[in-house]
């Protein structure tokens, strides 16, 4: 991309998570919304655990942090992410 500003990038990172948001958790308790400087994400971080992010307007990505050892999972869709917390299903 030739002459694309970091702010462009972020903004349809951002209109990104807010669509994933109203397709898979409209109603959800939202804990915070924003950018982390370090790792490029924009996100929106939810009580149940969940985040949403986006990285320099890419693909949504689906992350759950395991509180026992501190792992970071990345999942590529809802349906994947679906999987991983309804293994029965």
């Amino acid at each position: 991309m030739e002459n694309v500003s970091f702010a462009y990038l972020e903004s349809i990172g951002k209109s990104k998570i807010w669509q994933a948001y109203a397709d898979n958790f409209a109603g959800e308790e939202i804990m915070q919304e924003g950018f982390n400087p370090n790792s490029g994400y924009v996100y929106i971080a939810l009580e149940n655990g969940i985040s949403i992010c986006s990285l320099l307007g890419g693909n949504v990505e689906f992350l759950v942090s395991e509180h026992e050892n501190g792992e970071e999972l990345f999942f590529d869709s809802y349906q994947e992410l679906e999987k991983y917390l309804n293994p029965e299903d």
